[in-house]
């Protein structure tokens, strides 16, 4: 009998097709960041039973457009860039769960069959998505720089209509790029059984962060954010802007390699 063989699906004889390699993952990528603040019981709406609401400023939500270029070990996807190149906009929010504040993903877009598989592995909630982001350049008049007074610009949309649009002008060097996305994930994987009505055959609490990490000066920015729903997504009804804090523009890398399961419920 053949073995079949991948680390995700479609399993093969040889693994070559399944729709991502097998870990680590490496990721080189611009980040451009917009923190908010929501009335915290919007917050508390999207969090599960089993965490609670960080205790410092827990109405406070970070939106992030990431320009990603990512590879496996084997770094072949660098020669065909279609394998390796997609973006992303995804939101999120910080909560506890048994004492520890955790950053945690709530809603996220992403614009490739692979990442969403990634992140299904992972516990990201990803959906497919339209995103763009302005392009920084070193040369020429038809993109900004990663300096003081260069602005830029981002959008996402989903099944045809505007979710979020984002600018921001660079006004000098910060110390972070933000607070809200600072620390570990904690996610939910959960997979529902396959008899109708049927209740959840895989359901784990995990936690994850990246290694190897690396960046570029962090900025720090004016920014402006509006969010808006669709008959298909409720960012803008389940997260409002209440004020905002701030824009950040980091250019960075990470490596993932697997994360730590914290509950089987």
């Amino acid at each position: 009998m053949t073995e079949l063989r991948g680390f995700a699906p479609p399993y093969t004889a040889t693994g070559r097709s399944g729709v991502i390699p097998n870990p680590p993952w490496h990721y080189s990528g611009d980040l451009l960041t917009v923190e908010y603040r929501t009335d915290p019981v919007n917050v508390r709406a999207l969090l599960p039973g089993d965490l609670d609401l960080a205790p410092e400023d827990p109405g406070a939500v970070a939106f992030i457009w990431a320009d990603w270029q990512s590879c496996s070990d084997s770094f072949e996807e660098l020669l065909d860039p279609t394998r390796s190149q997609y973006k992303e906009a995804f939101v999120v929010v910080r909560c506890q769960y048994e004492g520890v504040t955790y950053s945690r993903c709530v809603f996220i877009w992403v614009s490739t069959d692979f990442a969403i598989a990634r992140g299904l592995h992972q516990g990201y909630p990803k959906k497919l998505g339209s995103i763009h982001q302005t392009r920084p350049m070193p040369y020429g008049k038809a993109a900004p720089r990663v300096d003081v007074g260069g602005r830029f610009g981002a959008t996402v949309s989903a099944y045809d209509h505007r979710l979020a649009e984002a600018r921001i002008t660079i006004t000098g060097p910060s110390e972070t790029n933000g607070f809200v996305n600072a620390l570990p994930m904690v996610h939910h994987r959960q997979v529902r059984q396959i008899e109708r009505n049927g209740g959840l055959s895989l359901d784990e609490v995990v936690t994850m962060s990246g290694y190897d990490g690396e960046a570029g000066p962090a900025w720090k920015a004016d920014a402006e954010l509006t969010l808006f729903d669709s008959p298909w997504d409720e960012l803008a009804s389940a997260l409002p802007i209440k004020e905002i804090i701030g824009g950040f523009y980091r250019q960075v890398g990470t490596s993932w390699n697997g994360g730590t399961t914290l509950a089987h419920r």
